[in-house]
């Protein structure tokens, strides 16, 4: 059989669905969504029928993407959702030149937001219950890992899952593994084990083309205290922090506090790597969150990045709040949402170009169901923060591979009318290339020759080509759809011992 997965071409490349990654409780479609997936469905249909294909094997070409990009144009304009939309020619989802100029890889892509759990063995110690509960994760068997395993749900998430899903079903030449909040002990991803996957991907292609971040939380004992550890054996580029992350379930801290971002900050300082990545925005419902959502604000970033200028600040999810609604930045009070991040910003008297970062982890994910409202993040981000601060991330493996992502993003166009009513800019395939990992470059501290090698045609770029010819993408996405599978990874990332 050619295609092991989803043989029958059910699955649509560009993954519209419920997904969290587990930082907020999933949440329904609009009804603009529902019907661009129902449309979508119908379009790809009529052409695997006008080219002659079966479902599975339209899908999966760039004709199958094209179709899906265009049906859901078309489904949001009738909802009056034009603010945005994917420029993908019509003739794409039938003419394959056309479809692979609108959607081949061009950009060097610098993911800087990847997660895998741990190997299955962790997981057997789980009680059965458990084990059970976790049956969400891919909504079906990682058979192409290993097809008699009672746990092949557990596999999707695993590093060679990882391996797959981002760098061999994805354009994304280099990622950075991190890790999710939670005390060392229940750590879903030992650091242990995220070495191990870096020493993986090394060894097919020799180069450092997996990076790791330490996960440092400092109101938690002994964890600033660790960062030499961490620096010395597992030789990471940033820091991982959580301004939510709560010991008492009541209060979190602050980039600019003296007790706890101070202190911080000043060892990150000395440990040579002076990048700190810093989750701000979605709520983190986990019971080592502080229940006062105001730490997710993005209030502290200005004064900490204005106060230490040697200093980067990588805001992961750009301070996304998916309860907040995105529209035209106003000055003013704007205590949560992308909007703390341009104010405090401006409050600071940072522009573009300064020492602060918007990633787009899970944010980009979840506004590509409305148009509108990606067009205002995206807008914001490029006008406020920059277009050479805005950085390229996924949240992937909660997503399945990120490729859908990559061909949303590298088609998608602010509507004229936006750009000259907001003043947002339009995007161009320069500033593409920047957001999608030009600019992390200088941050992380990649060296440019560093990455025309991996432009160049180096041993796992020689395997992504191979494996072109024989592609088989699951369009999977393994995050929670449901509040009830939500708060069933909730419990395992709480859970003791």
């Amino acid at each position: 059989m050619r295609y092991q997965n989803d043989p029958d071409g059910a699955r649509l490349p560009i993954k519209i669905d419920t997904t969290s990654n587990g930082e907020f409780t999933p949440r329904p479609l609009a009804p603009n969504s529902i019907a661009a997936n129902d449309l979508a469905q119908r379009r790809a249909d009529e052409h695997a029928r006008r080219k002659n294909l079966s479902r599975r094997s339209f899908l999966a070409s760039t004709c199958g993407v094209a179709s899906t990009l265009l049906a859901f144009n078309e489904a949001h304009a009738g909802f009056g959702k034009t603010g945005g939309f994917y420029q993908v020619p019509v003739t794409a989802a039938m003419d394959a030149e056309a479809a692979d100029d609108a959607l081949a890889n061009r950009e060097f892509i610098f993911d800087i937001q990847g997660h895998h759990v741990n190997p299955v063995e962790r997981w057997r110690a789980k009680s059965r219950g458990m084990l059970q509960g976790l049956k969400f994760f891919p909504h079906g068997k990682c058979d192409y890992l290993d097809p008699d395993s009672p746990l092949g749900h557990i596999q999707c998430f695993t590093g060679q899952a990882f391996l797959k899903e981002m760098f061999m079903d994805s354009d994304t030449d280099i990622a950075v593994l991190t890790f999710i909040p939670t005390t060392y002990e229940n750590m879903p991803l030992t650091e242990d084990e995220a070495l191990a996957t870096r020493e993986l991907v090394a060894a097919l292609e020799g180069n450092r083309r997996l990076l790791l971040h330490g996960r440092v939380i400092p109101n938690l004992d002994g964890d600033i205290e660790r960062m030499t550890e961490m620096l010395d054996e597992l030789d990471v580029v940033a820091w991982k922090t959580y301004t939510q992350a709560s010991v008492d379930g009541k209060t979190g801290w602050w980039l600019d506090d003296d007790e706890y971002g101070g202190p911080l900050i000043e060892a990150a300082r000395k440990s040579g790597v002076n990048v700190i990545c810093v989750h701000k925005g979605l709520p983190l419902p986990n019971v080592m969150m502080a229940k006062n959502y105001e730490y997710g604000s993005c209030r502290d970033v200005g004064v900490a990045a204005k106060q230490n200028p040697d200093m980067n600040f990588i805001i992961y999810h750009s301070g996304f709040d998916l309860d907040v609604p995105d529209e035209g930045y106003v000055d003013g009070d704007n205590p949560h949402g992308i909007d703390s991040l341009v104010q405090s910003l401006r409050d600071n008297n940072l522009g573009p170009g300064s020492n602060v970062y918007a990633e787009l982890g899970s944010t980009w994910r979840y506004v590509m169901r409305d148009p509108d409202r990606a067009a205002h993040v995206i807008g914001k981000l490029l006008k406020y923060v920059g277009e050479d601060n805005v950085v390229w991330g996924t949240d992937c493996i909660w997503y399945g591979s990120p490729q859908d992502q990559i061909q949303a993003f590298r088609t998608f166009q602010i509507s004229e009318e936006f750009r000259e009513k907001y003043g947002y800019p339009e995007i161009t395939p320069e500033i593409r290339a920047k957001v999608f990992g030009l600019n992390a470059v200088k941050p992380y501290r990649i060296q440019p020759a560093e990455v025309q090698l991996h432009l160049n045609k180096d041993p796992m770029q020689q395997a992504r080509e191979n494996y072109r010819g024989h592609e088989d993408p699951s369009f999977l996405t393994y995050g929670p759809k449901t509040r009830r599978e939500f708060l069933d990874l909730l419990r395992l990332t709480s859970r003791e011992g």
